[in-house]
């Protein structure tokens, strides 16, 4: 099982933007969508997705998978999920380092981990899981954070390196978790870089937040802001062929809006490809 080796930038494929991306050329190399609003086969959207898949490549963005989950992956969800590979043949499958489920509970949060041991083989047991399941090799999205846990035995960052040379699988990088996970635990996230695996990105988030009471919240309704647009940069400078993809979930603009930006991250990328 591997992934491609794709460079470019793209967008997530939201509904006010549906009509542009069917009527006109978006000029994206690759659009990403949220895996589970496209579960349902035939319906308006798996219809939509597969006109769009037909213009462009396709990474398909899990936010339930729940790889943290003590019981284990959902195997009612990981046969739809791979229906819908098998109907899009995507350009990357991923998820969050999170958990959403326990027995009797569903959250529409993704919650954090622990960094022990114990985690560290709970969730690379449901990687390796899912891997199969889906024939592919995942992304593994690292998340933003609010709180931390006393009994970590490790940082983020050498969890998600374990994660990777034990399942083999990549990781979606998103920068601006970094940021606001760096800001509200007090670490720095040149540190951060300097530790994650970065030959193992594939995909990076860029997006904005909010300034909460006490803590930034990874809210994705604002305009990626200039920190996070600096460590982009520093990103950039390290990793090799990636897909950069500008994410907004809420507030959603014009298109045109979203495309500026993308752009911006082209001219902070393009200097390491002419070089």
């Amino acid at each position: 099982m591997t992934f491609p080796s794709f460079s470019g930038f793209g967008l997530g494929l939201r509904k006010p933007h549906y009509s542009d991306f069917l009527e006109g050329a978006v000029p994206v190399d690759f659009v990403e969508v949220i895996s589970e609003n496209f579960m349902i086969a035939g319906g308006r959207p798996r219809h939509i997705l597969q006109r769009v898949r037909e213009r462009h490549p396709v990474a398909l963005h899990g936010v339930s998978m729940s790889l943290g989950s003590a019981q284990g992956l959902d195997p009612d969800y990981l046969a739809r999920l791979r229906a819908l590979v098998d109907a899009i043949d995507p350009l990357f499958v991923s998820d969050h380092l999170s958990w959403s489920r326990a027995p009797g509970f569903n959250s529409h949060d993704l919650l954090p981990l622990p960094y022990t041991t114990e985690a560290l083989d709970l969730v690379c047991a449901n990687l390796h899981r899912a891997q199969e399941a889906l024939g592919r090799t995942m992304l593994v999205e690292n998340p933003s954070s609010y709180i931390t846990f006393a009994q970590s035995q490790m940082t983020e960052w050498e969890f998600l390196a374990q994660v990777t040379a034990r399942t083999g699988c990549g990781l979606l990088l998103d920068v601006n978790n970094i940021h606001v996970s760096a800001v509200n635990h007090g670490f720095d996230p040149l540190d951060y870089i300097a530790g994650v695996p970065l030959d193992r990105v594939r995909q990076i988030h860029l997006a904005g937040h909010t300034q909460g009471e006490n803590l930034l919240i990874d809210t994705h309704d604002r305009p990626v802001p200039p920190a996070v647009w600096a460590l982009f940069a520093r990103v950039m400078e390290r990793v090799g062929p990636v897909a950069v993809m500008i994410e907004r979930d809420d507030d959603i603009p014009p298109l045109s809006d979203l495309l500026a930006e993308l752009d911006m991250a082209r001219a902070l990328a393009l200097p390491k490809v002419a070089a």
